[in-house]
């Protein structure tokens, strides 16, 4: 099955509550009127696609003359949606060596299974890849880590359960670098964005890196839950404040009906894109492309 295939079919909740209803509102040349451009806005809101987001593309369908008919409405909607997430687009890019990510993100959202994909993917590149289980404070986490490590074949640095992980980072970091490691992944400890000193010890573990590496990390990758739709957001802007992320994995975009999140996101937070998760494999994740996304969202 070709990505595009699954993609099409993860995003099969979103696109029953909001694509399909979008379209089961009139015939292809039915003329639009208020009652359509009222629905047209509570599937919007439905599906998560935000507030902000939501209002400007209404606006759009009153005001803009050459929208006379739902099919009109329906090709707004579809190119609307990929000219806010083009603008998200911005592939990763392995631009010097080694090269440092900082995986980070809340318990539960999928950060572990990230990082084990992107290492699978890197790998299949051709690049070298370390990890380092800075998880030290979740029970069974460095397990789990190198679990997924030995599946991919590649090695990690760890210390003992309650560990200081910034001592971890700093560890895994110059290993990398004697070892002449292409790629290092830091796993972090999952976290509420809400919790200051937590946060502050992630802002330790970026200092510390930088003293091996003065340009690493040189990614801070926040894993968001699509599940968790507008909250997304709020944990979106918090870590951003704290740490400068450079880019978000959306993981979880098979399990949820509240795909529009992925349009408030790139609309309200204008962070890249890097990645999006679409199942449990290794081969379930892909970088993100704006045109192939508003595709499968919008296929009917």
């Amino acid at each position: 099955m070709t990505f595009f295939k699954k993609l099409t079919e993860s995003l099969g909740k979103t696109r029953k509550q909001f694509t399909e209803e979008v379209h089961k509102l009139g015939g292809e040349e039915e003329k639009i009127d208020e009652e359509y451009i009222e629905r047209i806005e509570e599937l919007m809101i439905e599906a998560d696609f935000g507030i902000n987001v939501t209002e400007k593309m209404v606006e759009g369908l009153s005001k803009n003359k050459d929208i006379k008919t739902t099919k009109d409405a329906e090709l707004f909607l579809r190119e609307k949606t990929y000219s806010i997430l083009k603008t998200v687009e911005k592939p990763l890019a392995l631009r010097e060596k080694p090269f440092v990510i900082m995986m980070v993100g809340t318990n539960g959202g999928g950060k572990t299974t990230t990082i084990a994909k992107l290492s699978s993917l890197f790998t299949e590149r051709g690049k070298t890849v370390l990890l380092g289980a800075c998880d030290t404070f979740r029970a069974a986490a460095i397990q789990q880590l190198e679990e997924w490590a030995k599946r991919v074949n590649i090695p990690v640095i760890r210390q003992k359960e309650g560990s200081d992980p910034s001592a971890v980072a700093y560890d895994a970091v110059s290993s990398a670098n004697a070892r002449n490691i292409d790629v290092i992944i830091l796993d972090t400890a999952g976290r509420m964005h809400t919790k200051k000193n937590l946060m502050e010890e992630m802002k330790k573990m970026k200092r510390v890196v930088k003293k091996v590496i003065p340009s690493a990390p040189q990614e801070i990758l926040l894993t968001l839950d699509a599940t968790t739709g507008q909250n997304a957001i709020s944990q979106a802007k918090e870590f951003n404040k704290a740490l400068g992320i450079t880019g978000i994995v959306l993981t979880k975009m098979d399990g949820t009906s509240k795909g529009g999140i992925i349009v408030a996101i790139a609309s309200e937070l204008h962070i890249p894109v890097k990645y999006i998760g679409i199942g449990q494999e290794l081969e379930d994740i892909k970088g993100f492309d704006a045109r192939q996304f508003t595709d499968a969202l919008f296929a009917i």
